[in-house]
């Protein structure tokens, strides 16, 4: 079970009030650096999504110590990345390529795999990909994502070792 994430953005106070739109939730400012704020879903998994400046970094502690070093980093940040997730909305597809749209950002609906599932892939800031799940597509991807078929697709992959 995921609580919460964080994502890199240009704008962090703006695609936190988009992804709260995305929940019928609410953006709100968020520690640990000036510039970065929170999509707060209120659901019952307090679920939200920090969105911190593209420029900044988590590093870990020394020993015990918690993670530090919430400070801007010394490289550019890579356009696109291998990280991606999944998010239920209560939000019709229609509605979530509209506010694609409107932001300017690619949304498309996307099938996964043998016609296992549907997505809205939403490229926040054309740069990380969200995947958007309407209560119809919240239920095929819990109808498919069984133990049994991920242990089949897994047995199935090309790439095992």
């Amino acid at each position: 079970m995921i609580f919460h994430a964080s994502i890199p953005a240009n704008d962090p106070k703006h695609v936190a009030q988009v992804l709260a739109e995305l929940w019928d939730g609410f953006a709100a400012p968020f520690s640990p650096f000036p510039d970065a704020w929170m999509a707060v879903a209120g659901d019952e998994r307090g679920s939200i999504i920090e969105v911190y400046p593209g420029d900044r970094v988590i590093t870990p502690g020394d020993g015990e110590e918690e993670s530090v070093g919430y400070g801007a980093d010394t490289a550019a940040r890579p356009r696109y990345s291998a990280f991606h997730m999944a998010i239920a909305t209560p939000r019709t597809s229609a509605e979530v390529i509209a506010i694609g749209e409107r932001e300017g950002w690619r949304a498309v609906h996307c099938t996964r795999g043998n016609n296992f599932f549907h997505v809205i892939e939403l490229w926040i800031e054309n740069s990380t990909m969200l995947e958007f799940l309407t209560p119809d597509m919240q239920a095929e991807y819990l109808a498919f994502s069984t133990p049994e078929n991920f242990k089949a697709m897994a047995a199935a992959n090309p790439y095992q070792a």
